[in-house]
């Protein structure tokens, strides 16, 4: 249960369900978008948990904007509003997945839950994923919370684990707001963030609202400061919710209230500051373990490093095959070699006749000849010769 839902890996920084949604886009990728209850459908192949799972797991991988390119409404976080169904909403890979995100030649495989397909055990991702985008989830026992953290500021650290420098890692979340980071404890277990809403006086009888804390909606914060009316903790006339593009909550004060001691008791007693709690827990060698993110960070840098490390061997390696290959083909028809096979008899003294003939001329080839050199230069096309 742990290792198949709720806590994402270090290396790659995903659960499997969102890592098969991933692999699910990139096996239909043909560079046009998809609806995404064909995605739901092709996912199903490898994720055994239904097909709302993978659904919710799909919108919040697409609300991001990184991974996955979307069109269509796909809800706003910042409000609470949901997703279109899946038969009106449509995706594909960003070009930015399509680069960092898969390499066959570097991927381990396993037999999906049925045994009818293979899926990749891990996805070969160039980017700390898991501390750009952030996780949430629960487990038997245990749970995580990562939160997000900004694009430049994770590549600037990861620049400075290279250099051996120190880094200093803090989150950055995707709806405005104030954070108060003290006690932050680099996200491992104990820690606490403080997250305030943005309010400004506008006159005395009027507040603005210009930011919400991290995971909350205009819709239940608005709910919280209507409850706290009825309570009588504030005392408000009404909301007006303008949010479009940007957030936007008028709060109305009845008269001969105090906007400053308004403001005091909307942090106090609403959710417009709320604590937050980090817990970063991660899958390492396939146990459970709970770290730091600037560790998360470290161990994703050093798997960068040796995914492009890996990536350059084995282009090295195709590359001089290949160079190997076409030095073969020059040396046997430069030298008129594959005349010798005209005495040949059998299909041994073929084989026989090429070896003897290139081999004065094997001299300048980084590696000894095998059998399939041999062979493939019986495959040489008349046209080619």
């Amino acid at each position: 249960m742990i290792l198949e839902r709720a806590i994402p890996q270090n290396l790659d920084g995903l659960k499997p369900v969102q890592r098969r949604i991933l692999y699910s886009m990139k096996e239909m990728h043909d560079g046009r978008y998809h609806k995404v209850a064909n995605i739901i459908g092709n996912t199903m192949k490898y994720h055994p948990h239904g097909d709302a799972a993978i659904g919710d797991a799909l919108v919040k991988l697409g609300q991001y904007n990184f991974l996955i390119d979307t069109q269509g409404n796909w809800g706003d976080v910042r409000t609470g509003d949901k997703a279109a169904a899946s038969r009106y909403i449509e995706a594909r890979l960003t070009p930015l997945a399509l680069d960092i995100c898969f390499n066959n030649k570097l991927t381990e495989f396993q037999n999906s839950y049925d045994g009818r397909n293979k899926e990749p055990v891990l996805l070969p991702v160039k980017f700390p994923l898991l501390l750009q985008q952030g996780s949430e989830g629960i487990a038997v026992g245990l749970s995580t919370k990562i939160m997000p953290h900004n694009f430049n500021e994770i590549l600037k650290a990861s620049k400075n684990i290279l250099k051996g420098k120190p880094i200093k890692l803090l989150p950055d979340f995707r709806t405005p707001c104030m954070a108060d980071f003290t006690n932050y404890n680099k996200g491992k277990k104990g820690g606490r963030i403080r997250v305030r809403s943005d309010i400004s006086i506008i006159d005395n009888n009027t507040l603005v609202i210009l930011g919400i804390p991290y995971g909350v909606t205009t819709s239940s914060l608005i709910d919280s400061i209507i409850k706290a009316n009825d309570l009588g903790k504030i005392k408000i006339k009404n909301i007006e919710d303008n949010t479009s593009e940007d957030i936007e909550i008028i709060v109305n004060l009845k008269k001969d209230v105090s906007p400053t001691i308004t403001i005091d008791a909307l942090y106090a007693f609403t959710q417009c500051e709320i604590s937050i709690s980090p817990n970063c827990c991660v899958i390492n060698e396939n146990k459970p373990s709970f770290i730091t993110v600037d560790d998360v960070l470290k161990r994703s840098t050093n798997n960068t490093v040796n995914l492009l490390k890996s990536e350059l061997i084995k282009l090295k390696s195709e590359l001089t095959d290949k160079w190997h290959n076409l030095m073969l083909e020059i040396i046997f028809i430069e030298n008129r070699v594959y005349k010798r096979i005209e005495k040949a008899i059998t299909w041994e003294e073929v084989l026989e006749e090429i070896n003897i003939g290139i081999s004065p001329y094997t001299s300048s080839l980084e590696r000894k000849i095998n059998d399939n050199d041999i062979v493939r230069l019986t495959e040489l096309k008349i046209k080619k010769i």
